[in-house]
């Protein structure tokens, strides 16, 4: 999507970053993505062999660049986080395909970015318990189908009731929203849900799923969220991970909104919203 490289490029124009605060990864290796995703599927999604019946649910034609892209943003989540273990924070421009499951691909999901970094947090002894929080209008079905029965890694998913996907998997805690929910109701729901999460997680790591598909103007999302609301509620994720010094991975999540400018200039509140509090 044309946005990834205009938040990198806004980020720039407007002196929040330079260029050497920007690290570009490599593709992830399979031993890493098997950490969270079934082999089978995985070698059959590098090799281009997927049934047709999973290729139409991912939602795209398969291709080995549509596979390298979803290896690079992997890796990106997988680096990011344990630069976040020495720096307190990383974002990933992209990522946060959280519809991608332990053996199957959907919604435009192909492989799950901060599944495959938490799992790489845990098997090299990184972390010892990681909450995720998605606050994308989506559930995180795939997130919670990688991590169902795993005690250490807690799930948390605020979503549109209504909304994709229509088959729901059980997070270890979801909130699922009417259309139309507001600002008010919405951040004070989120405020209470987060106190109630990171009490029964009691995190080494966070990583949160920032999609801004919440907004009012999106054409997917059905709630009613306010661009101030958007970035109120990343202050409010931020700001426990940063009381509470817990490392915190970022990745971008969905927007789709009509005009590119208001996706853009969304997610790169969440940007601003780590400034302020991270350097401070």
């Amino acid at each position: 999507m044309a946005k990834y490289e205009l938040i990198y490029q806004q980020l720039l124009y407007e002196g929040l970053f330079s260029i050497a605060d920007f690290f570009e990864p490599g593709l992830a290796d399979k031993k890493s993505i098997y950490l969270a995703h079934d082999q089978q599927y995985v070698d059959q999604l590098l090799d281009l062999s997927l049934d047709p019946k999973m290729v139409r649910r991912i939602g795209f034609p398969l291709s080995k660049e549509l596979v390298d892209r979803e290896l690079y943003l992997s890796q990106g989540s997988i680096e990011g986080a344990v630069f976040a273990l020495d720096n307190g924070i990383a974002f990933n421009i992209a990522g946060g395909t959280h519809h991608a499951g332990y053996d199957f691909g959907e919604g435009f999901c192909l492989l799950n970015d901060q599944a495959i970094a938490a799992a790489y947090l845990l098997d090299r002894g990184l972390a010892k318990k990681i909450l995720i929080i998605d606050l994308d209008v989506h559930q995180g079905n795939g997130t919670a189908h990688i991590f169902r029965g795993k005690d250490q890694v807690y799930t948390f998913s605020m979503h549109g009731e209504k909304n994709f996907p229509f088959i729901k998997q059980s997070s270890d805690l979801d909130i699922p929203l009417a259309d139309d929910l507001g600002d008010d109701a919405y951040l004070n729901l989120l405020e209470h849900n987060l106190k109630l999460v990171f009490e029964q997680a009691k995190p080494d790591f966070v990583f949160y799923q920032a999609g801004v598909d919440v907004l009012e103007t999106d054409k997917l999302g059905k709630l009613k969220l306010s661009m101030d609301a958007c970035k109120q509620r990343d202050y409010q994720v931020l700001q426990y991970c940063h009381k509470l010094g817990v490392p915190l991975q970022i990745s971008m999540g969905g927007g789709y909104s009509t005009e590119i400018k208001t996706i853009v200039n969304a997610h790169v509140n969440t940007y601003r919203v780590a400034l302020d509090l991270y350097t401070h």
